[in-house]
This record gives structure tokens, sequence and C-alpha cells, in this order.
């Protein structure tokens, strides 16, 4: 435990247990730090801003041999001023007590006696996940699974046009600089910046009161993924032995995001970061990220030791792109939770961009960030339920709920899983419905109310629907029971028009929910159910 490890040592910011939260640095080390961290945002900002002070400086004349050499000079005094703050920072560091213990407990992990008190010791402390060990390693896909990989971007290179050469350029460029934050705002640096205080706090809530395990996890690309997870399983609830693995949105992070839904309903819970979010590695590009939710459910599997048809996958936003992903990968998990999901990010792109930009928006989205859930959600089979949000915000144009992307995204699913049944009538009869919000109250919800409603609803309305609802759902089951529950599912050929919109009506209840609320707004546990699914009985026969 020499100099350096103090010198070049992460970031401390909070030791568990004690009665201060934040950890405090001594008049040395915050010194060198204020320094070294003014030094850091003028880097971003400049990085950021480069094209327009490039611009400014060719345009002023600047950019000749004397400027570039003075602008050398000027680095080389930047470097020095680096040095010097690094080791009034390190010496900073060794004198205190806290700094040092996190050292030990890290040097400790290089060659651990005992693994598990070495994990005991480093997890006392929240420090920058870039010096935290590695946990867990995925292993690569399956030939299988990787077929169902097929990016936009390696589509058959026959339809390459010369004359299309300059959008691809730009489409290229546009992605790859300001492209991917408007996309994945939380992969903003300056952002992670201002949030840092809430993400510590947050995490510090997860360890300390639900007793939350942090772990790197190593992607099949070498990213590394940060991960916790909160163990429910030995606390008496059924629930804990459900795994919940929650995929946040676009600008959101596991220690201030969707996981405080499941945990309220002492559910298992294992959260993760996107690539460049907080404290993973990494860019959130689609395979980038792919393999992030991939390693993720490797990890939930092969090490926290739960079965695939225990885990459910809940997505927010754009992470219902990771959810579907993962469902794809892993179809026979228990179900799959979208809340507030698009059906395709291409048509929330184009619409807030000038119309003049609509092809090379296309060919950025499709060629590099193509988040495209129709082709995913008709690639699961399983249990799903979608949420839309009725004030929704981002998803809606001008909060008009029937531009909800949402609908879309709804409306494939089901006409895909029973495509006898939604006919062009059914559609547009869903569209009218989705067109205001749905009040799911007077329908009964379960298969085995319908002895409970004949009882306290006679002659009403909540009786007839109960009655629908039954027939709906005893076709269903002596259909799967005959013919198994594999998708699309050819049920409803022979059925009467006013037979099909009633079954039309009965699965967009099972598988839609609206929440009144706008986007950001945190999902009660109410609307947390498990995703329905048709009962098989053996022998089950309609009459």
């Amino acid at each position: 435990m020499g100099f350096l490890s103090f010198v070049f040592g992460p970031k401390l910011f909070e030791e568990y247990g004690l009665d201060k939260k934040l950890y405090e640095p001594g008049g040395l080390e915050r010194f060198g730090d204020q320094i070294l961290s003014t030094l850091s945002l003028m880097w971003n900002i400049s990085y950021y801003t480069s094209p327009l002070i490039v611009t400014f400086l060719y345009k002023r004349g600047y950019l000749v041999a004397d400027y570039i050499s003075s602008f050398a000079k000027f680095t080389t005094s930047i470097g020095i001023i680096v040095v010097i703050s690094l080791c009034i920072r390190g010496f900073g560091r060794t004198q205190s007590k806290s700094y040092v213990k996190m050292i030990k407990a890290i040097e400790l992990n290089k060659f651990p006696a005992s693994e598990h008190e070495a994990k005991q010791a480093i997890r006392k402390f929240d420090f920058d996940f870039r010096s935290w060990p590695i946990d867990f390693v995925a292993g690569a896909q399956t030939d299988e699974k990787k077929k169902l990989d097929s990016p936009a971007s390696s589509r058959d290179m026959r339809q390459f046009r010369f004359s299309a050469l300059p959008c691809k350029i730009a489409a290229y460029v546009a992605i790859h600089t300001f492209g991917i934050r408007m996309i994945y705002p939380g992969y903003i640096k300056i952002l992670q910046y201002y949030m840092h205080a809430f993400l510590v706090d947050g995490r510090a809530k997860l360890v300390e009161e639900h007793n939350g395990i942090r772990n790197k996890v190593k992607t099949v690309d070498a990213n590394e993924i940060d991960t916790i997870f909160i163990d429910n399983r030995r606390n008496g609830n059924a629930n804990g032995d459900t795994l919940v693995i929650c995929s946040e949105g676009n600008a959101a992070f596991y220690e201030v995001g969707i996981m405080s839904t499941p945990l309220g309903l002492k559910y298992s819970v294992l959260g993760w970061n996107h690539p460049g979010f907080a404290g993973s590695s990494g860019a959130p590009y689609p395979d980038q990220d792919k393999n992030a939710i991939d390693a993720v459910v490797q990890f939930a599997i092969n090490r926290l030791g739960f079965a695939v048809e225990d885990i459910i996958l809940h997505g927010w936003s754009i992470g219902g792109v990771s959810a579907l992903w993962a469902s794809n990968l892993y179809p026979d998990v228990k179900g799959v939770i979208l809340d507030a999901t698009f059906d395709d990010v291409l048509y929330l792109a184009q619409s807030r961009m000038p119309e003049s930009l609509s092809n090379i928006v296309r060919l950025a989205i499709r060629d590099y960030c193509n988040l495209n859930n129709v082709e995913s959600i008709q690639n699961y089979n399983g249990p799903i339920l979608l949420i839309r949000r009725t004030d929704d915000e981002i998803l809606s144009e001008d909060g008009r709920i029937d531009t909800n992307r949402g609908n879309y995204l709804v409306l494939t699913l089901l006409k895909y899983r029973y495509p006898l049944i939604f006919k062009t009538g059914q559609l547009a009869r869903i569209k009218r419905i989705l067109a205001r919000p749905i009040d799911l109250k007077n329908f009964s919800s379960k298969y085995n109310l319908y002895l409970i409603n004949i009882k306290i609803a006679v002659k009403s309305k909540s009786f007839i629907s109960a009655i629908n609802d039954d027939l709906c759902m005893s076709r269903l089951i002596t259909y799967a029971s005959d013919q198994g529950k594999s998708f699309p599912m050819q049920i409803g050929e022979d059925y009467a028009e006013d037979t099909r919109d009633q079954m039309a009506e009965f699965l967009l209840r099972k598988h839609f929910r609206d929440y009144k609320s706008t986007h950001c707004t945190p999902l009660p546990g109410d609307y947390f159910d498990i995703p329905w699914d048709i009962p098989i009985e053996n022998g089950f026969v309609f009459t």
C-alpha cells in the first residue's frame, strides 16, 4: 500500500455505518480535488462545445504556428498543475482514516485470503466504481441467441447507393456526437456531475435500508456494469422468491429509479445502469446495451441463483427496449412489465427534429440506434403487461392520449398474437377505445370472480361484463388446452363480429392498464401486477 495508491486511488464518497453521510475530505485532499474537478469540468465543457471553439479560433486566425506553439506551452503548464494537485491530494488522503481503510479493503480484494471477507470489507464503502473489483463475467451468447440480433446496420450492402453517402456520413457523425446523448441524456457527464449527490444518497438508502449488495458485472464486450441486488427471499413474503430486473429510462439511474415500486411489494430486485451511466462503463449504443442486459440476466441466474421462470423483466420508458431484448434471449421468464414504453424511437426522434432533416434522422436511427420494440415484442411469447401514462408528455404529441406511442405497441402485440380476432373492425374499435383513458374498475380482473359477481351484481352492467369476461376466458382456455399457447394463436376464425368485439376488448384489458400521470411519476404498487397468462387446464372444454 504505497503512496501511489493514494495518489491514483478512487474518490471516496461514503463509508457506510457512520453518523455522517457523505465522506468529507481533509483540507489538502479537498484543495487538490477542487483543482482537478475544475479542470475536468472545463474539459467536458470544451469537449461538447469544441465545434464552436474551433470555428471561432479559425475565424480569428488563431490556428497558426505561433498560436499553436503557445497553446502547447499552456497545455504543459496545465499538466504540471495536474501533477502537483495529484500529489497534494494523495498526501491529504494518507491523513484520512476512512480513506486508509478503503485502500486496505481494495488491496485485500486483489489477493484475498477469503473472498467473502474481502467482499464484506469493500462493501462498507461507496467509491469510484472504476476501481471496484469484477464480481461476475458474462459468457458469450449461443449461436441460436445471436440469430435474434439483426441490427439494421448489417443489412444487405447491395442496398447501398453512393448518392446517399453524404446523408450516411451526416447520420454517422450526428448519432456519434450529439445524437446518442439526445436519445440517452443520462450519458451526458455534466448531468451525471450534477446528479452525483442524489446518486450517492440513493445508493446509501438501498444499501443501509434494504441491505443492497453492489456488484460489478463484466459483459462480453468488456463493459463493466454497475448493479445492485436486494434479496427478499427470506423475508417471509412469497413475492421475495420472484426477482424483478429493473431497466431504467434514458435519463434515470437505479439509485433514483423504478426499483422502489417492486421493493415496496417485497420482491427481490436487481437494478442496473445502462452503459455509460454513473458507475457503468461504455456507451448506450444498442449492441452495448443488449450485451449489458444479457450479462445482468446471466448474473441473476448463475450467481444469484434465480430460475429463469422466477424472473420478471420490468422496463420503464426506453428501458422497455432492454427488457424486451432480454425477453427475446430468455423467453421462459415469468413475464415482462413495460411502463410508459414506445413502439419505435424513430417516430419520437422525427417529431422532435426539423422536417428537413427527416431522412438523416431515419438513417441515423435505423443504422446506428434502431430501438424498435415492434420487432422485439413479436419475438416474445410469454406474459406481458403494458402500462400507459394518460398524461404522458414524452410519448404523446401535445399531450393528446390518442397519439401516445404506447397505443401502437399494444395494437402491434394484440394483432400479432390474435390475428383472427383483431381484424380491421376490431382494430378500429380498439383505436377508438385507446383514444381516451380506460377505466378498468367496472371489469372483473380474475377468472374466479365470476360467481362472486353473480351474487353481488345481478342485473347490473358489471354482471354482464363478468359473464362476457367468463365466456372470453373459457374460449381461450379451451383453445389453449387443446392447441397450445404458441403465438400467433389461430383462435376466432369462425367467430361472429360481436364475439370478436368482446374478445378484443377482453384481451386489451388483460394486457393493458392506464395510469393517470405524467411520464416520470413513480409507479404505484397497485399497478405492478404479474402479467396475465392463459391458464391451461387438461380436459377443459367450453360449453
